[in-house]
Protein backbone atom coordinates (compact mmCIF):
# COMPACT_ATOMS: atom_id res chain seq x y z
CA UNK A 1 0.00 0.00 0.00
CA UNK A 2 1.32 3.33 -0.98
CA UNK A 3 1.69 5.91 1.61
CA UNK A 4 0.58 9.32 1.85
CA UNK A 5 2.74 12.16 1.19
CA UNK A 6 3.18 14.10 4.34
CA UNK A 7 0.87 16.70 5.09
CA UNK A 8 2.77 20.70 4.71
CA UNK A 9 1.93 23.72 6.35
CA UNK A 10 0.99 26.63 4.59
CA UNK A 11 1.05 30.36 4.89
CA UNK A 12 -1.42 32.68 3.45
CA UNK A 13 -1.91 36.52 3.33
CA UNK A 14 -4.70 38.07 1.41
CA UNK A 15 -7.64 35.36 2.61
CA UNK A 16 -9.85 38.25 2.97
CA UNK A 17 -10.09 39.02 -0.79
CA UNK A 18 -11.65 37.35 -3.41
CA UNK A 19 -8.74 35.00 -4.48
CA UNK A 20 -7.50 34.49 -1.28
CA UNK A 21 -10.75 33.63 -0.04
CA UNK A 22 -11.13 30.76 -2.92
CA UNK A 23 -7.55 29.97 -2.06
CA UNK A 24 -8.37 28.87 1.82
CA UNK A 25 -11.49 27.10 1.47
CA UNK A 26 -9.35 24.69 -1.40
CA UNK A 27 -6.03 25.03 1.28
CA UNK A 28 -8.43 23.63 4.16
CA UNK A 29 -10.36 21.07 1.75
CA UNK A 30 -6.58 19.31 0.54
CA UNK A 31 -4.96 16.32 2.31
CA UNK A 32 -1.68 17.45 1.59
CA UNK A 33 -2.15 20.54 3.62
CA UNK A 34 -2.11 19.51 7.99
CA UNK A 35 -2.24 23.16 8.86
CA UNK A 36 -2.99 26.55 7.14
CA UNK A 37 -1.89 29.88 9.18
CA UNK A 38 -3.58 32.72 7.96
CA UNK A 39 -1.53 36.18 8.15
CA UNK A 40 -4.46 39.01 8.85
CA UNK A 41 -4.04 42.36 9.55
CA UNK A 42 -6.93 42.70 11.96
CA UNK A 43 -9.32 40.31 13.60
CA UNK A 44 -12.08 38.46 10.91
CA UNK A 45 -15.36 37.14 12.23
CA UNK A 46 -16.58 34.80 9.62
CA UNK A 47 -13.20 32.84 8.96
CA UNK A 48 -13.92 29.27 8.57
CA UNK A 49 -14.25 26.78 11.27
CA UNK A 50 -12.02 24.41 10.59
CA UNK A 51 -8.72 22.57 13.10
CA UNK A 52 -6.15 23.44 10.64
CA UNK A 53 -6.76 27.09 10.01
CA UNK A 54 -4.74 29.08 12.65
CA UNK A 55 -5.00 33.03 12.19
CA UNK A 56 -2.53 35.14 13.28
CA UNK A 57 -2.87 39.52 13.50
CA UNK A 58 0.57 40.90 12.36
CA UNK A 59 1.72 44.16 11.12
CA UNK A 60 3.08 43.60 7.89
CA UNK A 61 5.34 46.27 8.03
CA UNK A 62 7.20 44.11 10.55
CA UNK A 63 6.40 40.83 10.51
CA UNK A 64 6.85 38.81 13.92
CA UNK A 65 9.95 36.61 14.28
CA UNK A 66 7.41 33.94 16.06
CA UNK A 67 5.43 33.10 13.31
CA UNK A 68 5.51 29.54 12.83
CA UNK A 69 7.42 27.68 10.63
CA UNK A 70 6.18 26.71 6.98
CA UNK A 71 6.64 24.47 3.64
CA UNK A 72 4.86 26.67 1.15
CA UNK A 73 3.49 30.85 1.22
CA UNK A 74 0.57 31.78 -0.62
CA UNK A 75 0.09 35.46 -1.22
CA UNK A 76 -2.95 37.08 -2.12
CA UNK A 77 -2.54 40.55 -1.18
CA UNK A 78 -3.24 43.46 -3.68
CA UNK A 79 -5.31 46.80 -3.82
CA UNK A 80 -5.48 49.69 -6.11
CA UNK A 81 -4.58 53.44 -6.52
CA UNK A 82 -7.98 54.09 -5.65
CA UNK A 83 -8.54 52.63 -2.64
CA UNK A 84 -5.26 52.62 -1.32
CA UNK A 85 -5.25 56.75 -1.97
CA UNK A 86 -2.11 57.18 -3.61
CA UNK A 87 0.89 55.65 -5.57
CA UNK A 88 3.00 55.31 -2.51
CA UNK A 89 0.50 53.54 -0.05
CA UNK A 90 -0.76 50.93 -3.69
CA UNK A 91 3.26 50.60 -3.57
CA UNK A 92 3.53 49.95 0.04
CA UNK A 93 0.42 46.98 -0.16
CA UNK A 94 0.90 45.56 -3.72
CA UNK A 95 5.15 45.42 -3.27
CA UNK A 96 6.29 46.09 0.28
CA UNK A 97 3.88 43.92 1.88
CA UNK A 98 4.07 41.41 -0.65
CA UNK A 99 8.17 41.16 -0.16
CA UNK A 100 7.90 41.43 3.20
CA UNK A 101 5.50 38.60 3.67
CA UNK A 102 7.63 36.25 1.26
CA UNK A 103 10.96 37.29 2.94
CA UNK A 104 9.47 35.96 6.11
CA UNK A 105 7.80 32.58 4.94
CA UNK A 106 11.28 31.77 3.20
CA UNK A 107 13.10 32.90 6.95
CA UNK A 108 10.69 30.04 8.63
CA UNK A 109 11.48 27.63 5.72
CA UNK A 110 9.34 27.80 3.17
CA UNK A 111 10.37 26.13 -0.35
CA UNK A 112 7.46 27.53 -2.36
CA UNK A 113 5.77 30.61 -3.36
CA UNK A 114 2.59 31.36 -4.94
CA UNK A 115 2.28 34.89 -5.55
CA UNK A 116 -0.46 37.06 -7.29
CA UNK A 117 0.94 39.39 -9.60
CA UNK A 118 -1.34 40.67 -12.28
CA UNK A 119 -1.55 40.56 -16.22
CA UNK A 120 0.82 42.80 -18.05
CA UNK A 121 3.38 43.01 -14.96
CA UNK A 122 6.17 44.47 -16.15
CA UNK A 123 9.34 46.29 -14.07
CA UNK A 124 10.05 48.32 -17.52
CA UNK A 125 6.47 49.09 -18.28
CA UNK A 126 5.32 53.34 -18.50
CA UNK A 127 2.36 52.13 -16.02
CA UNK A 128 2.65 52.49 -12.34
CA UNK A 129 0.66 49.19 -12.00
CA UNK A 130 2.26 47.09 -14.01
CA UNK A 131 5.69 48.01 -13.09
CA UNK A 132 5.22 47.69 -9.38
CA UNK A 133 3.86 44.31 -9.89
CA UNK A 134 6.36 43.94 -12.31
CA UNK A 135 9.28 45.08 -9.59
CA UNK A 136 7.50 42.63 -6.99
CA UNK A 137 8.01 39.64 -9.41
CA UNK A 138 11.81 40.44 -9.61
CA UNK A 139 12.03 41.19 -5.60
CA UNK A 140 10.34 37.41 -4.51
CA UNK A 141 12.30 35.55 -7.68
CA UNK A 142 15.11 36.73 -5.69
CA UNK A 143 14.67 35.30 -2.28
CA UNK A 144 15.69 31.57 -3.01
CA UNK A 145 12.39 29.94 -3.25
CA UNK A 146 13.04 26.31 -5.39
CA UNK A 147 9.21 27.00 -6.60
CA UNK A 148 7.86 30.25 -7.45
CA UNK A 149 4.49 30.44 -8.90
CA UNK A 150 3.19 33.58 -10.30
CA UNK A 151 -0.22 33.99 -11.26
CA UNK A 152 -0.85 37.07 -13.60
CA UNK A 153 -4.64 37.01 -13.64
CA UNK A 154 -6.17 39.63 -16.40
CA UNK A 155 -9.64 41.01 -14.52
CA UNK A 156 -11.45 39.27 -11.69
CA UNK A 157 -14.79 37.75 -11.59
CA UNK A 158 -16.23 37.92 -8.31
CA UNK A 159 -18.80 39.29 -5.62
CA UNK A 160 -15.84 41.58 -3.61
CA UNK A 161 -19.09 43.41 -1.64
CA UNK A 162 -19.63 39.72 -0.32
CA UNK A 163 -16.61 39.82 0.98
CA UNK A 164 -16.57 43.58 3.02
CA UNK A 165 -14.58 45.48 0.05
CA UNK A 166 -15.48 48.22 -2.61
CA UNK A 167 -16.19 47.26 -5.59
CA UNK A 168 -13.86 47.88 -8.68
CA UNK A 169 -15.56 49.71 -11.28
CA UNK A 170 -13.45 47.95 -14.13
CA UNK A 171 -14.10 44.86 -13.00
CA UNK A 172 -18.00 45.61 -12.83
CA UNK A 173 -18.43 46.87 -16.33
CA UNK A 174 -15.75 44.53 -18.24
CA UNK A 175 -17.83 42.14 -16.69
CA UNK A 176 -21.49 42.95 -17.79
CA UNK A 177 -20.33 44.35 -21.31
CA UNK A 178 -18.33 41.31 -22.19
CA UNK A 179 -21.32 38.73 -20.92
CA UNK A 180 -23.00 38.15 -23.95
CA UNK A 181 -19.59 37.72 -25.88
CA UNK A 182 -17.61 35.88 -23.36
CA UNK A 183 -16.60 33.58 -25.44
CA UNK A 184 -15.65 35.27 -28.13
CA UNK A 185 -13.22 37.06 -26.17
CA UNK A 186 -9.96 35.91 -26.09
CA UNK A 187 -8.67 33.39 -23.63
CA UNK A 188 -5.45 35.70 -22.52
CA UNK A 189 -7.58 39.08 -21.63
CA UNK A 190 -10.80 37.49 -20.89
CA UNK A 191 -11.87 37.91 -16.95
CA UNK A 192 -11.64 35.04 -14.98
CA UNK A 193 -13.28 34.06 -11.81
CA UNK A 194 -11.14 33.98 -8.86
CA UNK A 195 -11.58 30.25 -8.47
CA UNK A 196 -10.26 29.64 -11.31
CA UNK A 197 -6.81 31.35 -9.89
CA UNK A 198 -6.88 29.66 -6.70
CA UNK A 199 -7.41 26.64 -7.93
CA UNK A 200 -4.24 26.93 -10.67
CA UNK A 201 -1.87 28.28 -7.77
CA UNK A 202 -2.48 25.97 -5.55
CA UNK A 203 -2.10 22.92 -8.81
CA UNK A 204 1.18 24.54 -9.65
CA UNK A 205 2.60 24.94 -6.06
CA UNK A 206 1.69 20.93 -5.22
CA UNK A 207 3.25 20.10 -8.54
CA UNK A 208 6.36 21.42 -7.17
CA UNK A 209 8.46 22.08 -10.46
CA UNK A 210 11.80 23.74 -9.49
CA UNK A 211 12.26 27.08 -10.64
CA UNK A 212 9.77 30.31 -11.80
CA UNK A 213 6.68 29.45 -12.85
CA UNK A 214 4.53 32.21 -14.54
CA UNK A 215 0.39 31.27 -15.07
CA UNK A 216 -0.87 33.57 -17.94
CA UNK A 217 -4.53 34.27 -17.37
CA UNK A 218 -5.49 31.71 -20.35
CA UNK A 219 -3.84 29.15 -18.63
CA UNK A 220 -6.07 29.91 -15.59
CA UNK A 221 -9.44 29.74 -17.36
CA UNK A 222 -9.02 26.17 -17.11
CA UNK A 223 -7.12 25.11 -13.91
CA UNK A 224 -7.09 21.24 -14.72
CA UNK A 225 -4.88 21.40 -17.56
Amino acid sequence: MARSPARRSAWLAGATGLIGRELLALLLASDRYGAVHVLLRRAVRDLPADRKLVAHEVDFDALPATLPATDDAYIALGTTIKVAGSQAAFRKVDFDYVVNVARAARSAGATRLAVVSALGADPNSRVFYNRVKGDMQAAVAALGFETIVIAQPSLLIGNREALGQPTRGGEVWAARLLRPVMGLVPASVRPIAAHCVAQAMLNATLDAKPGQRVLSSAQMQTPGR
